[in-house]
């Protein structure tokens, strides 16, 4: 069990490049990742939203009681900055009905579960980043169908009840199982083990999902990947930029800044590529859409956090060098 913990740790330290190279590999070995499709990929779904569930207990939901204002206000950003943002970076590059449906899917789903551990890594506040994306998620449900439906309604035929059922089994049903659990066997020792291992099959599981996609429409990827990964940044980019000014109009701690910036800019792009071949399995534009946005989000929520982290230690120095001086000055 400690070589799965240690692995599981691993993983999710190295979520990007696990997700990139299964990805790499699979375009190469199409069969690789051939099983990961319907039931399969529902199922795989499903145990990745498990684990986010299975890391909430009471205390972050008396968390989300206590602080419901930077809550509000995170989830009103989550679900109005990033769909908004794709549908008019959709127009700007006049992009085709399936590419504009892949990128909006993006925008609508809820914050990534990997957003926490990257709020970790740069000094956010933890509990505001567990708290935005277990609200989110919640809403999910009800909020993405809607919001697809409302953009880009009239371009595509979107079944809002079908997909509202559908985002209920897949995130509601298996947090809140992974979340009793969590509460009723947090005490026990093997449940802390497994809860640790976790992590590592739900990075496991997003590279099988951007696989599965991979596997099936790989060759169109070259066709139309640059203009692609160009909204993708766009997007994601903007996302960061904008999660954090609101942050800053609300008058938001430095910790609390950075977790709205990643949770606003990391979407959980699994969901959405799930959605895509359970709904849209013959868009392609829109599936490949969505897989790019799973590994890229990855990427750069890592390197953000990671450049928060330089800014840190940056600063520090410096005034460490500034005091020094000081001190010899005074001397």
């Amino acid at each position: 069990m400690s070589f799965l913990i240690a692995l599981s740790r691993l993983l999710s330290k190295y979520t990007a490049l696990c997700v990139v190279g299964l990805a790499v590999f699979t375009y190469f070995f199409p069969q690789t990742c051939a099983f990961v499709k319907g039931n399969t990929q529902i199922a795989i779904l499903g145990i990745i939203m498990l684990s986010m569930g299975m890391t909430l207990g009471r205390q972050d939901y008396r968390i989300l009681a206590q602080r419901p204002f930077d809550i509000f206000v995170g989830a009103i950003a989550q679900f109005t900055i990033m769909p908004c943002l794709a549908y008019g970076i959709s127009q700007l590059f006049n992009l085709s009905d399936g590419l504009t449906l892949g990128l909006v899917l993006v925008g609508c789903c809820p914050g990534g579960v990997s957003s926490n551990i990257m709020s970790f890594l740069c000094k956010g506040d933890v509990a505001f980043s567990v708290g935005m994306t277990t609200v989110s998620t919640l809403v999910a449900p009800i909020a993405t169908p809607l919001l697809v439906n409302l953009l880009i309604g009239q371009r595509i035929a979107i079944d809002g009840w079908s997909m509202f059922v559908f985002m209920l089994m897949v995130t509601i049903v298996p947090v809140g199982i992974g979340s009793l659990c969590n509460i009723a066997f947090h005490k026990y020792d093997f449940f802390d083990k497994v809860r640790q291992v976790m992590p590592g099959v739900a990075v496991i599981g997003f590279a099988l999902i951007v696989g599965g996609v991979i596997s099936v429409f790989g060759k169109q990827f070259l066709e139309s990947g640059l203009i692609i990964f160009a909204c993708i940044f766009c997007h994601n980019a903007l996302g960061y930029v904008l999660g954090y000014i609101s942050a800053r109009f609300f008058g938001m701690s430095k910790a609390k800044k950075r977790t709205l910036a990643i949770e606003v800019g990391v979407q959980n792009a699994g969901l959405a590529t799930g959605l895509c071949a359970k709904f849209f399995p013959t868009t392609a534009e829109a599936a490949i859409a969505s897989a790019v946005s799973c590994v890229w989000h990855s990427i750069s929520g890592t390197i953000l956090a990671n450049l928060f982290t330089w800014f840190d230690k940056k600063f520090a120095n410096a005034e460490n060098v500034e005091e020094d001086s000081t001190v010899k000055a005074n001397a």
